[in-house]
């Protein structure tokens, strides 16, 4: 998912998997009680390779032929024209989100390959359907639970593939690529949903609402004993109860038994300074990732990260194994997981319905400095001087050892908000709206002209980045908030906060958020002047308000002492043209976007 190595130490691995060999803790296959016509490419080459997308539809269309419990279909297209493919997985015809919520089964979305090259849940997915509908061997599962499963998530990138798209991973042979046909990170852009993939996603969550989304990764960066890490949100961005669930069902109830099939399993892993001495810290996903986003949609979402350098048929079998017990305790206990998913919703409607400028919204989340002690099963290594960089590298060996070291997993809010009652959003952002919708959210279009108090923002010292990032150039601001009356046009969009969705409202157009539509560009013309002063008219009126106002040329005779202002002819105008009623009634960096406190008649 992503590099483990943050402060530019180079890794040396001596030698790739052949640590989690001498372990020999692979977990048994069943795969010789699988006719040959049913293994998988994976498994017919001993996880040599992986199949094409053309092979994975074919596999995936094979299976809705033999089986009635499996149902092939598609959720859309991909930029080069792909299909998306699903497959659902179903006892009792529930194939649809209406029959599924009536025979009171819990849907599991079951995501593979948004990262291409990131391969293992496609062939662990095959697998278990496989097992499920045509050896039999899991048809238990289907029981309570109905399976969505994405084959291929970034269909363009996977067959973008190559041996050298991921650096010193461990199989399959070739790999696909990271990025879809237009170089986006799928994993990015959940909430901004410019690719094509992604608003095909977004259809079908809203279509289908499932309970529990998992989004199968391979991490990369360090060497460490474990096969399969994973996380869950557990800080203040989830609903505590949502928390409460995963922590009783899948760390304590899932994960013993994952790691009674032979797996090394363990949080996800991210060093907090170069090495493994320097402890680990909890890496929080903001809403533009999969299991950032979920919990604003207050439903679980599981982050599985394989450990790239071990090899792939390891990778493919603890990821199979922990879809498979997690299913099973889905199952068993979904109707505590309905109980929690109706109070968090029910909560979140709630809280739209009244106003409270004490009630905070936590947008912006860090972890502390606070610490507790964990056992890791990482490897031995040394740090050693690089001749090559000119700096120092991690070199590791092959012996298992065990080290004490910090954890840090503690959140701390470091931004949030009092939710409105509602915002109200000029017809001009089209781009805004239509993407508002895209997430399922609720609104209303005004039909004349409202003139209504409204809270806002005046949106200070803009900094954009240097670089693109996503296709887009990020912005960051500092929001100061204020109150006026503004008169919306007919065709606004009103967004009520007494809905469902009303936490990814509040992320996206709450400025501050980590992922909000300003800091992806989406009102980036609100700072660009129009109308601008010409020079001989301004050193008249310069001198004309320095000759009324004391105050003011006090104000200039201070910004004088700073050099670069006082040798700027320009800057010296502008200071009076920003002070003027012309350069006031542009309003240059006022938010368009009202929040609504008080209820509307």
């Amino acid at each position: 998912m992503k590099s483990l190595t943050r402060f530019g130490i180079t890794t040396v691995v001596l030698v790739i998997g052949s640590l989690f060999t001498a372990l020999g803790v692979f977990a048994q296959s069943d795969m010789g009680k699988v006719p040959r016509e049913w293994q998988t490419v994976a498994e017919k080459t001993n996880y040599d390779r992986t199949g094409t997308y053309d092979q994975a539809v074919a596999y995936a269309e094979k299976l809705d032929a033999a089986s009635p419990l499996i149902k092939y279909s598609t959720y859309g297209k991909s930029g080069e024209g792909r299909d998306l493919p699903l497959l659902i997985a179903a006892s009792d015809g529930a194939f649809t989100p209406k029959l599924a919520r009536e025979q009171g089964k819990a849907v599991v979305l079951v995501q593979a390959g948004i990262h291409a090259g990131e391969i293992d849940g496609k062939d662990a997915g095959f697998a278990l359907l496989r097992d499920i509908a045509i050896t039999k061997t899991r048809t238990k599962l289907l029981d309570h639970v109905v399976i969505l499963f994405q084959v291929i998530y970034n269909v363009d990138g996977h067959e973008n593939s190559n041996p050298y798209m991921r650096f010193a991973q461990n199989g399959p042979a070739e790999m696909g690529f990271r990025g879809n046909a237009t170089n986006l990170n799928l994993n990015r852009d959940y909430m901004k949903a410019d690719a094509p993939e992604t608003r095909g996603w977004l259809k079908l969550w809203n279509e289908w609402n499932p309970d529990v989304f998992i989004d199968c990764h391979v991490t990369d960066g360090a060497d460490f004993q474990y096969n399969v890490t994973y996380e869950y949100a557990h800080f203040q961005e989830v609903d505590p109860k949502i928390k409460d669930w995963m922590d009783e069902h899948f760390d304590k109830n899932v994960v013993p038994k994952i790691e009674k099939e032979g797996n090394i399993v363990t949080h996800y892993v991210e060093f907090a300074g170069r090495e493994i001495t320097s402890g680990i810290a909890t890496f929080i996903a903001t809403p533009r990732f999969s299991t950032g986003y979920t919990p604003l949609r207050n439903r679980v979402g599981l982050l599985i990260e394989t450990h790239v350098y071990k090899p792939y048929k390891s990778r493919v079998r603890g990821t199979y194994d922990t879809l498979r017990y997690f299913i099973e305790e889905i199952g068993k206990a979904r109707e505590s997981l309905f109980a929690v998913d109706t109070i968090a919703d029910t909560q979140t409607v709630e809280r739209g319905k009244t106003y409270d400028p004490k009630r905070q919204f936590p947008l912006n989340l860090s972890v502390t400095d606070k610490a507790t002690e964990m056992k890791f099963k990482g490897v031995e290594y040394s740090i050693q001087d690089s001749d090559i960089s000119g700096g120092k590298m991690l070199v590791y060996g092959t012996t298992p050892k065990e080290y004490t070291i910090k954890k840090y997993d503690e959140g701390r809010v470091v931004d949030s908000v009092a939710p409105p009652l509602a915002y109200i959003i000029p017809p001009q952002y089209k781009d805004v709206i239509e993407v508002l919708k895209l997430h399922g959210l609720k609104m209303r279009t005004i039909r004349k002209p409202l003139t209504i108090e409204v809270e806002s923002y005046h949106l200070t010292e803009p900094k954009w980045a240097t670089s693109s990032f996503e296709n887009r150039i990020t912005l960051r601001t500092k929001p100061v908030a204020y109150s006026e009356k503004r008169t919306y046009a007919a065709g606004s969009v009103i967004v009520p906060l007494d809905q469902e969705g009303a936490n990814v409202a509040i992320h996206l157009l709450e400025p501050a958020g980590p992922d909000s539509f300003v800091l992806w560009g989406f009102f980036d013309s609100i700072f660009e002047l129009k109308e601008f002063g010409s020079g001989y008219a301004l050193e008249k009126l310069a001198r004309e308000m320095l000759a009324k106002d004391p105050k003011l040329k006090e104000e200039f005779d201070k910004k004088l002492l700073d050099p670069n202002f006082a040798r700027n002819p320009r800057a010296r105008l502008q200071f009076f043209y920003e002070r003027t009623p012309y350069f006031l009634n542009q309003k240059q960096g006022v938010y368009p976007v009202g929040r609504i406190t008080t209820p509307l008649k």
